[in-house]
């Protein structure tokens, strides 16, 4: 070897070595080994940040917003809401939300997808009286396998698409991973539904991690233009169980309506007394597309700004609005904000939300201009509960952003236009419509992650330069040497599959591909097969909680343990491999 080969297998050692043992965040260990390739002079100063402004890293950041706005506009919530039943037997749910989970991280980063779906899932399974353990890994799974089908469904096939256009000439087109993803995806799909979830360790203390969200008493009107005018209060019902909102009463002019309860029928301006918990509320609001207030509150209020949000803030004894209303204070023509419910230990609230007096202990939910939630809480005395990422849901705006999306994929993968700048198109569509505020944009841009992969490619290319990837993959030819081409692919497979499972998938793939490529040359065959095999190894990392950020996001609210992951995983991985090598050799012959 080289001393520059030994330079950077020694980085790429430390590297490995540093995010096994955690104690350091990955983006720092990266970023640290680039700078001391370039401090050694294995890295040319000319490309110490040619990573940062590669296509692998720009498509990440931008399916990271274009997921964001998928999930403001509403689009999974419409989803979900239409096809997830807590009556549903255990395999059909899992089976059912594994698909939706599926379909989704297609075309949105696998993460986001997950986490839209976490809450939904443990909503069911509390309404079903089951431990969330039992469905949860398994969506978890469900989410990283569809992200193979599709382009832009995990970092993995972004990376390797752009590494084949640097190496090859053109990159994997959209839906070149599909069948191949595809038919993986659904072999998965079939064994976590019918088997898998079966193999779980059953624990009575399984769930109890999950955050109890504070319940609120909260209104919200019915507007002119609503299908619900001339509805019986009762037949919300339906609607309020599935979100988990339990429907207080009427409010109409002010007043409380009583009589005949649920055959009330409803009017214009009639105001919803509801108790439920933010995201709940926000669910209720979207699907039967009331307003948070009277029209015209509402309206000062979303002209005040670029969107808005919710907080929630304690009243302290020395609060300005303790003792007061929020009318009496003036909230809304002062502040331009909304105080949309109060959560007071347990004890309801009979009069309406806006004319009850606030005592200190109270818990209020406040819609606000978008960036004015901390002047508001000074204003008013009070104290912000730690963030929860609550988020206001612009469901009029669904259609918009779903076809604003479909276009750009559709306009990809005919391949008209570039597909980093089809999502970038998304991301200003989303802004100009106001489906986004601009001041969110950064903040859904997962900034370790474009610092990992910003790092690791300069240091990637310095590996294949110094030929330190024609040495590793020179061995593992001479490993296979007289092994068919389905055995030689199926050591490619495994060797990144391990990789995966113990370090992240990105840096894995950076390190795998150029590996998979230089031996597809000394073979004298075809690179892609071996590309699609790093491709699915490296988004395939089930064993641990480590290896994928789905799998470390449900160890806390399924109450997993880390050797949990391996019971369903293993199996899992083994027909990952029967399945997709078959799949490629078929699909992507040598």
């Amino acid at each position: 070897m080289t001393i520059d080969q030994i330079i950077l297998f020694s980085l790429f050692g430390g590297v490995f070595v540093m995010l096994l043992w955690g104690k350091f965040r990955y983006d720092l260990v990266a970023f640290a080994a680039l700078m001391t390739g370039v401090v050694l002079g294995v890295v040319p100063t000319k490309d110490a940040f040619s990573g940062f402004g590669h296509p692998a890293t720009i498509i990440v950041a931008l399916v990271l917003v274009v997921s964001a706005g998928l999930v403001r506009s509403g689009a999974v919530l419409l989803i979900t809401r239409t096809l997830v039943d807590s009556a549903r037997g255990l395999g059909g749910h899992i089976a059912l939300m594994g698909s939706i989970g599926a379909v989704l991280s297609a075309f949105m980063n696998n993460v986001a997808a997950l986490a839209l779906l976490m809450p939904v899932d443990i909503q069911t399974a509390r309404k079903a009286g089951r431990s969330p353990a039992r469905s949860l890994m398994p969506l978890s799974f469900a989410t990283i396998l569809g992200g193979m089908i599709t382009a832009i469904g995990t970092p993995p096939n972004i990376i390797i698409a752009a590494i084949r256009e640097d190496t090859l000439g053109a990159p994997f087109r959209m839906f070149d991973f599909a069948p191949v993803g595809g038919l993986t995806a659904i072999a998965g799909l079939a064994f976590v539904a019918l088997i898998g979830w079966r193999l779980i360790p059953e624990r009575e203390d399984a769930g109890r991690k999950v955050s109890d969200l504070g319940q609120y008493i909260a209104e919200l009107t019915i507007p002119a233009d609503s299908k619900l005018i001339g509805q019986r209060l009762g037949e919300l019902d339906p609607q309020a169980e599935e979100s988990d909102v339990a429907i207080l009463g009427l409010l109409r002019g002010g007043k409380r309506v009583y009589g005949s309860g649920r055959n009330n029928i409803l009017r214009d301006g009639d105001a919803l007394v509801l108790e439920a918990a933010p995201d709940a509320l926000d669910e209720f609001r979207a699907a039967l597309a009331l307003n948070f207030s009277d029209e015209k509150r509402e309206e000062r209020l979303k002209a005040a700004g670029d969107g808005l949000d919710v907080i929630e803030i304690v009243v302290p004894e020395t609060a300005r609005i303790a003792g007061k209303t929020a009318q009496a204070l003036g909230l809304a023509w002062r502040q331009g904000a909304v105080l949309m419910g109060i959560s007071r230990q347990g004890q309801r609230v009979r009069s309406q939300i806006r004319k009850t007096v606030v005592l200190p202990g109270d818990i209020l939910l406040v819609l606000v201009p978008k960036g004015r939630g901390a002047d508001i809480t000074d204003w008013l005395g009070c104290l912000p509960l730690a963030d929860r990422g609550l988020v206001v849901t612009a469901n009029s705006k669904t259609w918009l952003a779903i076809g604003l999306f479909l276009a750009a994929v559709i306009a990809a993968s005919l391949e008209l236009i570039y597909l980093p700048v089809a999502l970038g198109l998304v991301a200003i569509g989303y802004v100009l419509t106001r489906i986004m505020p601009i001041s969110e944009i950064y903040n859904q841009i997962e900034w370790p992650v474009v610092v990992l992969l910003g790092s690791m490619i300069p240091l990637g290319t310095a590996l294949e330069s110094s030929g330190g990837t024609a040495l590793i993959a020179g061995s593992l030819v001479s490993l296979t040497q007289g092994f068919p081409a389905w055995a030689v692919l199926t050591v490619l497979m495994i060797v990144t599959m391990t990789l995966s499972d113990l370090l992240n998938n990105t840096a894995t793939t950076i390190v795998a591909a150029p590996v998979g490529i230089q031996m597809a040359q000394t073979l004298n065959v075809s690179p892609d097969p071996f590309l699609m095999v790093v491709a699915v190894a490296a988004s395939c990392a089930f064993l641990t909680p480590i290896g994928h950020k789905n799998n470390t996001l449900i160890l806390g609210p399924g109450g997993y343990r880390f050797a949990d992951y391996w019971r369903m995983g293993l199996p899992l991985e083994l027909i990952v491999v029967a399945v997709s090598v078959p799949a490629i050799l078929v699909f992507w012959p040598l």
